[in-house]
């Protein structure tokens, strides 16, 4: 339960720290006092959306602290699933700041303002004003009897169902519609692997075909130079000292002493060893004279070859892999767009299976809901009964449609509140009075199945007075005595049932407002109830009506 909620710089409240209790809460005061600003500021800790304008004029920062005891195992392990420690307290914190920037923090541990958000729904469910009014939309009357059914675990099994069975349906839809598309890139593919299986490539061509164009190219200059080596090495007819003829003549020269000295020995085998080498590549080189020749064909085409190569590369990668790799992704996206026939009777065949699934789940859903809306028919039916709507009777009309996000019902609310009067959509005759009740005999048929441990109701006694406010007053204490209620109010027959009264006081200092909320005495109780009866003025018969008030609910 809410133990403790410290509010700093909202709105016109200062400082104020209010300490809650068990059973019923009320809050009064002066219309503008501040009630609304008490549970905004609740609102704000839970996580709910705020606006720098929540901030005191003035100020640079807002704070908002609540203590919550005894909470339930569900929000214990909620906090443990994001790694904060849980002894049965938690404190929550929530500082919004002028930058629109929010420090948020759990027991310390600074959180997400949707860690806050997950959090706070399994510790205070708040009921405004607002959401009587949701009565007069059908389209929210469903999740009324889902949250009776506890169907938020076959709900979510639909959702994804449904879901799987879009996505599939989409897909279904965009490959009829692409056909058009299809057969434009078949011949695209068909295009680009021709061209490519006909160039016929093979890693490291290129390099090979550029190093054959540089010898073509300087077929002259290379001619030269060997030509050049093989006479130094070799001479001619002419020629008395070639080199290799001077190697031989010291080689033998080594050779004819080398049986004296085993170092001329030594150097003598070294030079024998350097002869021979020198033969052999003066041998190669006149080979590669011989054979050396100019093809302006050949070059022609290299030259040809390496443009193709070149074109390629731009449209297909820049490497012999790359567009090789790109020739293969090519065959196999082909392949599939021409086995589409195939792979479009197997999505059929998945998506149908998955409109199967769905529907079954649908079918549960809507089993479950038509169970529940008995249930719910008959008690909130008598919950309206005992909050002086004698004649009211509930009904619930539920049609079949197509599968959407929820499921394949619809579900609307219809109320007959005389006696003769067949039932009728809520929104067409139900007064502001008689959808307060309403929502009361819901949210109280509802608390049972409800997790949160503090159900906070915002004026739910709207458009009600006498005998229904004594009634409603009733009904919230009875909640009270299994959940911790806080009960906003204007009327002294419901304030007058709490176990805690609060009054919220507005008053100007300074040329400032302020706004304190104090927990009452027994006497500051008796002339609360009697403002709130007695209008400008306060009666000794008002006080007299207040303390036989009080005492009546004790």
């Amino acid at each position: 339960m809410l133990s403790e909620l410290y509010i700093e710089n909202i709105a016109v409240i200062e400082k104020s720290n209010i300490s809650f209790s068990e059973g019923l809460n009320a809050l009064t005061g002066e219309t503008g006092a501040g009630k609304s600003i008490v549970i905004d500021s609740i609102g704000a800790v839970l996580g709910f959306r705020t606006s720098r304008e929540l901030i005191r004029t003035g100020a640079e920062k807002a704070l908002v602290t609540a203590l919550f005891t005894d909470v339930s195992e569900k929000a214990k392990q909620t906090l443990a699933d994001i790694g904060i420690e849980c002894d049965g307290e938690i404190l929550v914190s929530r500082e919004l700041t002028l930058s629109g920037k929010n420090n948020c923090r759990i027991n310390g541990k600074v959180c997400t303002v949707a860690m806050l958000k997950d959090l706070g729904k399994l510790l205070i469910n708040i009921h405004g004003q607002h959401e009587s009014y949701e009565l007069m939309s059908p389209d929210l009357h469903i999740r009324y009897i889902d949250a009776l059914g506890n169907s938020d675990a076959l709900l979510q099994e639909y959702k994804e169902a449904y879901d799987e069975y879009k996505e599939l349906l989409s897909q279904l839809k965009k490959r009829r519609s692409d056909e058009q598309e299809r057969t434009r890139r078949i011949d695209i593919l068909r295009f680009q692997i021709d061209e490519l299986q006909s160039a016929d490539i093979t890693v490291g061509e290129r390099d090979e075909l550029i190093a054959q164009r540089t010898a073509l190219s300087n077929v002259e200059r290379i001619r030269e130079g060997l030509y050049a080596a093989v006479y130094k090495l070799g001479g001619d007819m002419t020629d008395t000292s070639p080199a290799l003829s001077l190697l031989d003549d010291a080689s033998s020269d080594l050779s004819s002493v080398s049986r004296f000295n085993q170092d001329i020995e030594n150097l003598s085998e070294r030079l024998s060893n350097l002869t021979y080498e020198l033969k052999d590549i003066y041998a190669e080189c006149d080979s590669i004279l011989n054979d050396l020749d100019s093809d302006p064909e050949l070059l022609d085409t290299i030259e040809s070859r390496l443009d193709l190569l070149g074109t390629l590369s731009k449209k297909y990668g820049s490497t012999e892999e790359e567009m090789l790799a790109f020739l293969s992704d090519a065959q196999e996206e082909l392949n599939t767009l021409l086995n589409f026939e195939e792979h479009f009777e197997k999505l059929q065949i998945n998506c149908d299976k998955a409109f199967e699934k769905a529907t079954e789940l649908a079918e549960k859903l809507s089993a479950r809901r038509r169970e529940t809306s008995a249930l719910f028919c008959k008690s909130v039916s008598e919950e309206m009964h005992f909050l002086d709507m004698p004649n009211a009777v509930l009904a619930v009309e539920q049609n079949t449609t197509e599968l959407y996000e929820l499921g394949a019902d619809t579900i609307e609310f219809l109320i007959s509140a005389n006696v003769g009067e067949p039932p009728k959509p809520v929104a067409k005759i139900a007064s502001g009075g008689e959808l307060s009740r309403m929502m009361l005999a819901i949210k109280t048929v509802l608390s049972e199945a409800d997790p949160t441990d503090t159900l906070i109701f915002d004026e739910v006694d709207s458009g009600v007075s006498g005998s229904a406010a004594e009634r409603i007053g009733m009904k919230l204490k009875e909640v009270s005595k299994s959940t911790q209620v806080l009960c906003v109010t204007h009327l002294p027959q419901i304030a007058a049932q709490a176990e805690n009264h609060y009054k919220i006081t507005k008053r100007t200092q300074d040329y400032r407002t302020f706004t304190s909320v104090d927990i009452l005495s027994d006497d500051g109780r008796v002339e609360e109830l009697a403002r709130i009866m007695g209008g400008v003025t306060v009666t000794d018969s008002a006080r007299d009506y207040a303390r036989e008030l009080i005492n009546k609910f004790k």
